[in-house]
């Protein structure tokens, strides 16, 4: 019996960027109604590979077939025609734009050259139901919704293109545990209708529960194709990264010195009256569904949200934050959970990135050698894969990005790090070498809260969990005492605090 002839078959793809391959003869296979996974750790191609089959990036070598027939992607008009859809990592809509004009962006309904708003918005709520968003006004300015919102938004704009190949990158990175259980629903209904999906994630949960096969590029190149029956996760690692992880968490032995960071009944219009405390040397985990508050507790500590009432605490001083500049000379640091539009200036060079929040300077003037020392070492602790120190951020990938903006604030030597899903979009070698800088800067007395959507991150990671519903703390669990449901429930309000 013959094989059914692949919905897409890449062979042999080559792509460089000026004298550097980013791809060096990579074969990839999609089969129709099959979840197939694409992984490797980050600068490995995976993005590069996906643009090519979406017609953003030209090929230089190779050829892509579908349906056994040789096809030309010179634009993304190409890929559309073709049936291939794409739901890009960095989110891609329009934020002063509505919901609905987002979803119909480029392929508007029109009659006798009118717009028909009212069958946009009742063709977009059916897409929007179809992502769990049902309560979501069609009408509603994007730039009014929370980063999982919109990316739930662009999944829709996917859907209603009606793809027969949909390419799904890092999907589920800002969504709550019950979205992320919507999407895959929606996944494994789009695959019995005979969708060839691509699932690139660097979650290895994901994968083993999601997908029917698994390609791993490293360093540009194709090295491996497994069926996910039978396979181990160690089996996938040694792929990836060419070694074994002995832990995907690594311990680390807790001495908490005295309280570092005090906040007693903090809260603005939306935060209703949060306490804690986070000593020198802990790590305090912040866990709740999308729109729980946890993005908003940190915005007040640093200063980009007033609070109306409470007091924060820094090493026993009261400390008002009126803006991030009082929160920077005070110590504090803030990696936010949207590197592109709020951690990076994207035209910059790596090492300019680097020196945003801490430039070497002598009698007011910029220190270049101590910069460009200050710049190789954080390159080197972080293990930021870059050409060199002089490239513009934008061409990294997305997890090496998230390093530069680590690199940004470490530079600073924090005593106070604020951390909003730290290693989205990051694969797991790269979690790995994240969680050990964590590790490091806690034994240094250095005091840690960690917003994570990932409920293993979150609970292996912290010495205490901060859980949040509406607004407000429903419970503060000892992390080693506590498990997954019992931190549902709280993040669900149905556990009082």
């Amino acid at each position: 019996m013959t094989a059914p002839v692949p919905v897409v078959e890449m062979r042999q793809i080559e792509k460089r960027f000026g004298p550097v391959s980013v791809l060096g003869g990579v074969d990839f296979e999609l089969r129709a109604g099959e979840v197939h996974a694409l992984m490797g750790e980050n600068g490995a191609g995976k993005s590069t590979l996906m643009k090519i089959l979406t017609g953003i990036y030209p090929l230089d070598g190779g050829q892509i077939c579908m349906d056994g027939e040789a096809v030309t992607l010179r634009t993304s008009a190409d890929a559309v025609r073709h049936g291939i859809a794409i739901i890009h990592q960095e989110l891609n809509l329009i934020p002063s734009l509505s919901v609905a004009e987002n979803l119909f962006l480029g392929r508007e309904l029109r009659q006798w050259g009118w717009l028909r708003k009212a069958a946009m918005a009742r063709q977009a709520r059916e897409w929007l139901a179809r992502v769990g968003l049902q309560a979501m006004d069609p009408a509603t300015p994007v730039d009014r919704l929370s980063v999982g919102q919109q990316q739930l938004v662009e999944i829709a704009r996917a859907l209603g293109q009606q793809a027969r190949v949909l390419i799904m990158d890092e999907p589920t990175t800002a969504l709550t545990e019950r979205e992320t259980a919507v999407l895959f629903a929606l996944i494994r209904e789009l695959r019995q209708a005979g969708t060839a999906i691509v699932y690139v994630s660097h979650r290895m949960e994901e994968i083993f529960a999601l997908c029917d096969r698994i390609t791993v590029l490293r360093d540009g190149r194709s090295v491996g194709v497994r069926d996910i029956p039978g396979l181990q996760l160690d089996d996938v690692v040694q792929l990836m990264v060419g070694r074994s992880l002995e832990a995907r968490f690594p311990s680390r032995e807790v001495t908490l010195g005295p309280v570092r960071l005090s906040v007693e009944d903090l809260g603005d219009d939306y935060v209703q009256g949060i306490s804690f405390q986070v000593h020198a040397g802990e790590v305090l985990g912040v866990a709740g569904l999308m729109g729980a508050g946890r993005t908003e507790l940190a915005q007040l500590l640093f200063g980009l949200r007033p609070a109306r009432r409470g007091q924060v605490r820094l090493d026993g001083q009261p400390l008002r934050v009126r803006g991030p500049r009082q929160a920077i000379a005070a110590g504090m640091a803030f990696v936010t959970e949207d590197r592109k539009a709020e951690g990076l200036v994207l035209d910059l060079s790596v090492r300019e990135n680097i020196s945003l929040a801490r430039v070497p300077a002598v009698a007011g003037w910029v220190a270049r050698r101590r910069e460009a020392e200050q710049t190789r070492q954080l390159i080197g602790q972080l293990k930021v894969r870059t050409r060199d120190a002089e490239l513009e951020v934008r061409a990294l990938s997305g997890g090496n990005q998230q390093k530069v903006v680590l690199a940004k604030w470490l530079a600073l030597a924090p005593q106070v790090l604020l951390l909003d899903e730290p290693t989205r979009g990051v694969d797991i070698g790269g979690k790995a070498e994240i969680y050990q800088i964590i590790n490091q800067l806690a034994a240094r007395g250095v005091a840690i809260v960690m917003i994570s959507s990932e409920l293993p991150e979150v609970m292996a990671m912290s010495d205490r969990i901060l859980v949040m519903h509406e607004g407000r703390a429903t419970a503060l669990l000892e992390a080693a005492a506590t498990d997954p449901e019992q931190i549902m429930r709280a993040a669900t309000g149905t556990l009082a605090a």
